[in-house]
């Protein structure tokens, strides 16, 4: 059972929102390709940093990823709702009046270059200036909350209306929220004993793709994620970590990671004509950057949920099993450069290759 409404349940009113929501998120998918990854490469670049690439094992799931924070690589998290979180909402998340994104507050804040010249319409996704709006605010601490003005009844305007967002619901609530949902346990975490408890946790970091000792901003987005599941409409978490050096991407589809990925001029040959391109016009639009003769590209990892990790068909009460499975690779594929128009994403299995 979905926690969202597919597009065939929505009004006509709604499906209209459904559509510019996503168009609005197609544009954020590549503004986050390039500050999460592109930027980040940059990053080490100017500092003279080899930077260090993902190893394919570390894209598997259940993969245990080196507890290494790097400087360099650029850490955020983006909350995109497509409705507006209702004020009841506030106690675990924290979108206040006190971290809404208004002059007097940004000033306040200190941390943000901001001058007295500040457009208050910068924090609307539709104004020509909201990137670089978005690009001042990400490097701040705790989450970003992007959403629908509530304003503006007459239209749909998605506005930046909070910065300073803490995700404060405990894990152990959204672990058995998880596990309620999945029939594993029918109300309280600790009902099957503290071991039970303790196993259910573990798959709750499993079912988001991140390791169960996750850093902040990781722990925060699966948080969120789930949590936010409580709102009938769909939202997406951006996570970028520094551990990682992958954007995170949680939405209603699942679960993605995207990496930077370096290939010989041979390998880029074979994948050009693998999809049909002569190995100039694959460079041209796929190949952020080069390391001598290797051309390094935008790698995406699409997880799946096996059915330990839906709800039973019959609705019954189960028994956690943890040596199953609850994520397998759905899809493996190198994205364009952001912003190249008219190519897409080519499949490319790597992982277990």
């Amino acid at each position: 059972m979905a926690f969202w409404s597919v597009r065939e349940e929505l009004s006509q009113a709604n499906r209209l929102r459904r559509s510019y929501y996503e168009l609005l998120r197609d544009q954020l998918d590549q503004f986050m390709f390039q500050y999460a990854l592109s930027d980040s490469y940059q990053n080490f670049l100017a500092k003279n940093i080899p930077y260090p690439f993902v190893e394919k094992r570390e894209l598997k799931p259940r993969a245990r990823i080196p507890d290494l924070e790097y400087e360099s690589q650029n850490a955020f998290l983006v909350i995109f709702v497509e409705d507006t979180i209702p004020a009841a909402y506030k106690k675990y998340i924290r979108f206040l009046d006190v971290n809404q994104t208004t002059k007097s507050n940004l000033l306040t804040s200190q941390m943000l270059p901001i001058s007295n010249s500040f457009d208050r319409s910068q924090k609307y996704l539709e104004s020509i200036q909201f990137y670089n709006f978005l690009k001042m605010l990400l490097p701040v601490d705790y989450a970003l909350l992007i959403q629908r003005d509530s304003a503006s009844r007459a239209r749909d305007r998605y506005v930046l209306s909070h910065f300073h967002v803490k995700i404060d619901w405990p894990i152990s609530d959204a672990a058995e929220d998880l596990a309620r949902n999945l029939r594993y346990i029918s109300k309280d975490i600790y009902e099957k004993g503290d071991k039970y408890a303790e196993d259910v946790q573990k798959k709750f970091f499993e079912y988001y793709g991140v390791p169960v000792m996750a850093g902040g901003r990781r722990t925060a987005a699966v948080v969120a994620s789930q949590y936010l599941k409580r709102i009938q409409c769909i939202t997406t978490v951006y996570a970028g970590s520094s551990e990682t050096r992958a954007l995170i991407r949680i939405s209603e589809r699942g679960v993605s990671k995207a990496v930077l990925m370096k290939f010989t001029e041979h390998e880029m040959e074979q994948i050009a004509e693998a999809n049909n391109m002569v190995l100039r016009t694959f460079k041209k639009n796929y190949e952020i950057a080069r390391e001598e003769k290797d051309g390094i590209c935008i790698f995406q990892a699409t997880y799946s949920y096996t059915n330990y990790a839906r709800p039973p068909d019959d609705s019954k009460l189960r028994e956690l099993k943890s040596d199953l499975y609850w994520l397998t690779v759905g899809g493996q594929h190198i994205m364009p450069k952001p912003g190249v128009w008219k190519y897409p994403p080519l499949p490319f299995n790597i992982i277990y290759s």
